[in-house]
């Protein structure tokens, strides 16, 4: 019998229409600056998949050159740098 991917595809989201360059980060992949860069779709919404496993995780979009938390996200974290963090669980 196969094991059962403990992995869940989650799609990371931003409305920004005016933006040249979105990429999402977070401590899923340690914090990488260069992060998973995410591609905009006619609507001007920039979309990623990440497979993450169960958990809480922290994350940022950097929108060219800006950290912004996910304004459609309302669990936030404050993080080391005095700023905030948005939080996505899975389950």
């Amino acid at each position: 019998m196969a094991a059962v991917s403990e992995y869940k595809k989650i799609v990371f989201q931003l409305k920004a229409p005016a933006a040249k360059e979105v990429i999402l980060t977070g401590d899923f992949i340690l914090w990488n600056s260069k992060g998973l860069r995410m591609k905009k779709d006619t609507d001007g919404v920039w979309k990623t998949a990440v497979n993450l496993k169960p958990g809480s995780y922290e994350y940022k979009f950097l929108v060219d050159g800006a950290w912004q938390i996910d304004p459609s996200n309302s669990a936030l974290r404050n993080n080391q740098l005095g700023s905030e963090n948005s939080v996505k669980t899975v389950n």
